[in-house]
This record gives structure tokens, sequence and C-alpha cells, in this order.
């Protein structure tokens, strides 16, 4: 959504700024909100403003309350860690003219941070930047792992729960809307093989034995800042950062560190874990992570990568079923492809589902 620099200018005009902004042009290559880079009239890339989808983050007000409260809490600890540099290892949201850490122009959502200087992000995954993410996303969880419960809200209610996605998964199947079902009973079949096994963290958290934790929820290598010699800076991208399961957080990266093939890759051949990333990740992750962690958490670590990539399987034949109506395809039957791709990774951690466990035990 490309709007005018003027408009841009208007919008910024919102917000406390140090600096007088002159230009604004698109930055990144988000899928979720509009980011853009502001260059000041001294001709400084000092600002990100970004445009914040709403049709998917629909509480802006606790998004961006949320946002705070975690920037705010790693601020504190890096102050008494005695860190130097500080407005380059945590992002900095300014607030708006009337306090908040957003502006609403009567259609639009907006927020601005301070633009990292001197960083770099990465799109490959290899074993050193795996163990350097690990590191970054271990450090992230322990930092916020004394905030109080109730301290943040929801951002996507049910994001990552089981129980919910099966339901969702069941009532497409029931509905049958697009008429696909046949086509794909054998995947179904697997699915409900699975799905008892895979609530298991919504049962013990029910029981007690497993914890609620602060996690980034999407925890991609690019979404990690590096500084000019490969050091990590601080984790950005803090939308989905909510309450939920330690499992999710390295299950994703596994998820989609881990895979030898694309996400909707077609050759089925070349979708495999690839045991050097979860092993390089997880050492990373154990070395700031291991101190609040308990030993049920450890032990099921492995199991998180099996669960979230279960999860996405079931979201994208559920969508494929619905007939296509959540994810963008690119392609005919693209969904299909994507759970095919996604349900290969899982078979294939399964099979190397023993060797993760006494990897394990070495941190028991």
């Amino acid at each position: 959504m490309q709007q005018s620099n003027d408009t841009y200018l208007k919008i910024l005009n919102q917000f406390e700024l140090t600096d007088q902004p002159a230009e604004v042009a698109p930055f990144g290559n988000g899928h979720i909100n509009d980011t853009l880079k502001v260059t000041t009239d001294k001709g400084e890339a000092k600002y990100i403003l970004q445009r914040i989808n709403h049709l998917i983050f629909t509480n802006v007000e606790m998004l961006q309350n949320n946002i705070h409260t975690v920037t705010s809490h790693i601020r504190k600890k890096l102050e008494a860690q005695g860190e130097d540099d500080i407005d380059r290892k945590v992002l900095t949201f300014l607030p708006a003219k009337d306090g908040k850490f957003y502006y609403f122009d009567g259609e639009n959502y907006w927020r601005v941070c301070l633009m990292i200087p001197r960083s770099q992000s990465f799109e490959e995954v290899n074993a050193e930047f795996s163990y350097e993410a690990g590191k970054a996303f271990g450090n992230f969880q322990s930092m916020l792992s004394d905030l109080p419960e109730g301290a943040l809200g929801e951002t996507i209610p049910n994001f990552h729960n089981m129980e919910f996605r099966l339901q969702q998964f069941h009532d497409a199947v029931k509905a049958n809307q697009a008429g696909r079902l046949d086509e794909v009973q054998d995947l179904v079949d697997e699915i409900e093989k699975r799905a008892k096994a895979m609530c298991i963290q919504e049962e013990l958290y029910r029981e007690g034995k497993l914890k609620k934790r602060t996690n980034h929820c999407d925890t991609k290598v690019n979404n990690i800042l590096f500084d000019e010699n490969g050091k990590v800076l601080c984790v950005i991208d803090l939308d989905t950062v909510m309450p939920g399961f330690v499992l999710s957080d390295i299950g994703d990266f596994i998820r989609t560190g881990a895979n030898t093939g694309a996400e909707d890759d077609e050759n089925l051949d070349n979708v495999n874990v690839n045991m050097d990333i979860f092993k390089a990740y997880t050492r990373g992750y154990m070395e700031t992570a291991k101190s609040f962690l308990t030993p049920l958490e450890i032990s099921m670590l492995p199991y998180g990568g099996r669960l979230l990539t279960y999860m996405q399987t079931v979201r994208f034949l559920t969508d494929y079923i619905n007939g296509d109506t959540y994810y963008k395809t690119h392609k005919p039957k693209h969904n299909l492809i994507r759970t095919k791709a996604q349900f290969k990774l899982l078979q294939s951690l399964e099979a190397h589902a023993e060797e993760m466990d006494e990897f394990m035990k070495e941190y028991l």
C-alpha cells in the first residue's frame, strides 16, 4: 500500500521524533505489515515506520502494550548487566503525541521505532547461524522469564493451541465445503492417527506440569539482527510475543530452519530434517535458556519440532479442504503441496526422534 511521501510525513508528525523526517521508502520483505525506512533531513536513515496489519492483529492496543512491556523489561535487564550500546540491543518504539505507542489515522494504525544502525540480517540457515539463533532466542526468553503472569495478552488467540487447530480441522472435514475430502482422505487418516499424541502439552498444562512462558512465536533466523562482525545484536519482529509453551519457539525453528527442503517443495526427496542444524540450535538455546527450564520442558524440546510441524500440516490441509480461504496460494493445489511437504518433514522428524531424545540427555 504505497502512499505519497507527504502523506507519510504527516503521519510521522504525529510521533515524538527528535529529528526531522524527509524521505520515506519501502524497506525489507515482510509479509504482514507494510514497513518503510525514514531518512532525516540530515540524510541519516533513522526511523522505521510501519503500518500494522489490523486484520491479523485485531487488538492493536494490546499488541503495542505487549511490545512496550517486553522491550522495557529487556532494557532494564541490559542496564542492570551494565550493557553498553543498549539502543542496538533492543528495539526502541517511540510514542505518539497522545502518549500511545501507535497512531490511528481513521483508517490505518501506524507505529515508529528507531532503526538499529550498522545491523544486518541473514536468510540462510547454517550450523553457525543456527547456534547463534539458538543463543539469541534462548536469551530473549530468559530475560523475559520473570515477567508476571498476565503481563502480556495473546495477540493472536490460540495461535499455537493444537486442540484448537484440530477443532478447526474437524470442522473443515465435516463441512467439506470445497468437495476435496476424497482426494485427501489418506492425509486425514494420518492426522487423526497422531491427534491424541499431539495434544500432550495442553493436557500437561491442565495438570499443572507444564507452565506458560513468554514466547517469540516466530523464531526464524531473519528475525535476529547481527552487527558488522556477525555477532547477535537483538531479536526483532515482536508482534507475536505472547504467553505460550517453550515447545513453540524451538519447534518453529526446527520446522523452518532444519528443513533440508522448501516449505512447499514438490520433490519430497528434498525434504528431511538436518540434524546438524537441530543440534547447533539446541546447543545455543540451552546455553542461555537452561537456567529457567524444567527437566520436563528440556526432555520435550525435540517433541516441539514434531508438534509444530504437525500443526502446520494440519493448518495447510484445513485450508485446502476449506477451498484455500486463509493462506495465499501461488499455483494450483498449493496448500496440498505444502501439506505433503510438511508431512514428509514430520515423518523425518519421527524417524530421528530417538536420536534427538538421546542428544537431549546431556542437558538433563
